[in-house]
């Protein structure tokens, strides 16, 4: 996977998502996303399903996020349709680890 690439891909979230520790927008900040628990972000007012589906953020889970969200969890109020492609997909999630 492709981080410098991954930054490319990531000005896909950035009208919606901050790298910012604490700086929540549309959604929350992605500052430090990889094994934090879904829905933990202090100042964001999660759905229902995310914030209570018990689920740790890791390659695997954000992947299938990433594939389509609404699939992952049905009732997110992510608007986003996802991103077939997945070595985008994998570039994205590297650069996500190192943030």
């Amino acid at each position: 996977a492709d981080p410098v690439n991954g930054k490319k891909v990531f000005k896909k979230c950035v009208t919606c998502h901050s790298l910012q520790e604490g700086k929540n927008k549309i959604g929350p900040s992605l500052y430090n996303l990889l094994d934090r628990k879904i829905g933990s972000v202090e100042g964001y007012k999660y759905s229902k399903a995310m914030k209570n589906s018990g689920v740790v953020w890791d390659e695997e889970s954000l992947d299938k996020f990433l594939t389509k969200p609404r699939k992952f969890s049905p009732k997110t109020k992510m608007s986003f349709r996802g991103i077939k492609n997945k070595s985008l997909r994998d570039d994205l999630i590297s650069f996500l680890k190192h943030k």
